[in-house]
């Protein structure tokens, strides 16, 4: 090995490192890697942002923004019309929500099309009495099978699929991952609903305020005459606390006040509800004046009014949330809500509520008044859990949006445009027709994927550029020499597998792929086999929680463990390698 390729390993393995260790979201440690790729010397300076306007790029941004366009359109709702028929078994509900979450994947957002199912599934869930863990992982697993069928299923094929274009000078076509992708995703299907979901640990439902456990952080203090609190507002008091504590109600001549807002002021004999560890409240006992009248077992009932909602809400991938604690927020200051407690993997975290750092799958507990609250909700970028879902008339314009992505697909199906600029061409029809507002549009995008991508293209482009994918190749093919292709389109599937599982669907794409194409030179063979098998395995991150997005959402809403997605997601990748390896086989 030169220097240059010595480099490159190294910072790959760091790469990986970092993506496991998940300390640095994917898209900072892409943004790290490229850096360190450019000072190397392993990526000339002029071709440190080529990764940008790749084409695989520009398809995953327009794909996001044609997913929006159909969630706003209503006509999702349509199909769920054929569900209500379906709750009488687990088995037939985790069919139907399955069956409908696969279809929509094939075509949109794999994320998408799970937040459209999430909340039906939950209220159909608890409606029937059943344990909503049997039912979020077999949706969150459909959702991914559903992205093999298509192109534009899952960012892997389109990144897989641009690859293949610029080796070797033609892309595949939208619908050449289906049939390989549709018999897995079908087989993957039967065994989600008739097995695999009874392997999964089963979770007691419980009540919203027993799972956030709120009684452990409620006290009731009284302000005594000549309290130095007396005359100051509540967000003063919250500001005393460094925003670590909430005021849920104000017991004032024997009525209740809930959710006071900043402004309101404190008077003499109140009696303050307030929310937070106990070590939080400490800077308010430094002063005199202030008595602890005891504990105050809240129920869900006691924190609703006519005008206030209590509401779970998940948080989402790219969410203002992501990262920052209580502290930083001030939810109650800055959007007139109240934190009432933080579930994550069905429980509640095991530090002081206003350290919290908020992560992607988190399920709050919100108090606020209606209105409010559900501005609020969209404006930190999470979802409803607990949302009743009516039904609505469709408008006759609801039906373009839908017309006008066939029209894009069929476009690039029968080779009349390409597909970055079919799917352009849709997004700015889409927006024309005011099908999508333009704030929508960009809001819809996952910047950190793209940016992700852009960083992390040139890192895949320089494997080739430095021989390290043929270093590689050469050491797989020495290793299979004597084996039968079946062994080798098996291996690049597990492997990508792998991989997947720990460092997400999109660097597994990027660096296999090339290396698929190496292989294939050196046995003097078709790429297309080999690429096909890096496609199925990287879509395919069913072992963990962190693999994909679609995964983490259901983690905390299902009270899923780590260990648990193994538990189904293993026997589901044996299945996945025993139906793939031979149907490439055959097909390619």
């Amino acid at each position: 090995m030169d220097a240059d390729q010595i480099s490159l390993f190294a910072l790959l393995g760091a790469v990986i490192v970092l993506f496991i260790w998940n300390r640095w979201r994917y898209d900072v440690v892409a943004g790290m890697a490229l850096m360190a790729a450019v000072y190397l010397g392993i990526v000339e300076p002029d071709r440190a942002f080529t990764g940008f306007s790749h084409p695989a790029v520009i398809t995953v941004a327009c794909v996001l923004v044609i997913s929006r366009a159909l969630q706003n359109s209503g006509l999702v709702e349509v199909l769920l019309r054929f569900l209500d028929g379906t709750k009488r078994s687990s088995t037939g509900q985790i069919a139907a929500n399955c069956g409908v979450v696969g279809m929509l994947s094939a075509f949109m957002n794999n994320v998408g099309a799970l937040a459209l199912m999430l909340p039906v599934s939950i209220r159909d869930a608890k409606k029937a009495g059943r344990p909503v863990s049997t039912i979020l992982m077999p949706l969150s697993f459909a959702s991914l099978l559903g992205g093999l069928i298509t192109l534009i299923g899952t960012p892997p094929n389109i990144i897989i699929a641009a690859i293949r274009q610029e080796s070797l000078g033609e892309p595949f076509g939208m619908f050449d991952f289906t049939p390989v992708g549709l018999v897995v995703a079908m087989v993957g299907f039967l065994f989600i609903v008739f097995i695999g979901w009874r392997l999964i640990p089963s979770k007691d439902t419980e009540e919203s305020t027993d799972r956030f456990h709120i009684s452990r952080y409620i006290s009731e203090v009284k302000v005594a005459s000549g309290s130095s609190l007396v005359g100051s507002t509540v967000g003063d008091l919250e500001q005393v606390c460094e925003n670590e504590i909430t005021v849920m109600a104000i017991i004032r001549h024997k009525r209740n006040r809930l959710a006071p807002s900043t402004a309101e002021k404190i008077l003499e004999e109140d009696i303050l509800i307030l929310q937070g560890d106990s070590e939080s409240f400490q800077p308010l006992f430094a002063s005199p004046g202030l008595v602890q009248v005891g504990d105050n077992v809240m129920t869900r009932e006691m924190l609703q009014s006519e005008e206030l909602r209590v509401m779970e809400v998940l948080v989402m991938p790219n969410s203002v949330m992501e990262g920052s604690p209580m502290r930083d927020l001030q939810l109650h200051a800055r959007y007139g809500i109240n934190l009432l407690g933080v579930s994550r993997q069905g429980g509640t975290p095991m530090f002081r509520l206003g350290q919290v750092r908020f992560q992607t799958g988190d399920v709050l507990l919100l108090q606020g008044v209606d209105k409010t609250l559900g501005q609020a909700v969209k404006a930190l970028g999470c979802m409803v859990l607990t949302r009743k879902m009516h039904k609505r008339r469709l408008r006759s314009s609801a039906y373009l949006v839908p017309a006008v992505f066939v029209g894009g697909i069929l476009a690039a199906a029968f080779g009349l445009l390409t597909v970055p600029l079919a799917f352009a061409t849709c997004c700015l029809v889409l927006v024309l027709m005011k099908a999508i507002s333009l704030r929508d549009a960009y809001r819809s995008i996952e910047w950190p994927v793209i940016v992700l991508l852009g960083c992390l293209i040139p890192i895949g482009e320089s494997l080739h550029s430095t021989g390290t994918t043929e270093l590689i190749s050469q050491s797989i093919y020495y290793v299979a020499l004597d084996a039968p292709l079946w062994v080798l389109v098996g291996m690049l599937v597990v492997i990508s597998m792998i991989l997947s599982d720990l460092i997400h669907n999109s660097p597994t794409a990027v660096l296999m792929a090339p290396l698929a194409i190496s292989l294939a030179e050196i046995m003097d063979m078709s790429a297309d086999p080999l690429l096909m098998a890096v496609a199925v395995g990287a879509a395919s991150p069913y072992l963990t929680p962190i693999g994909h997005q679609s995964n983490t959402l259901v983690m905390g809403p299902g009270g899923y463990q780590f260990g648990d997605y193994w538990r189904m997601g293993l026997p589901l990748d044996v299945v996945i390698v025993g139906v793939s390896v031979p149907m490439i086989l055959w097909i390619w």
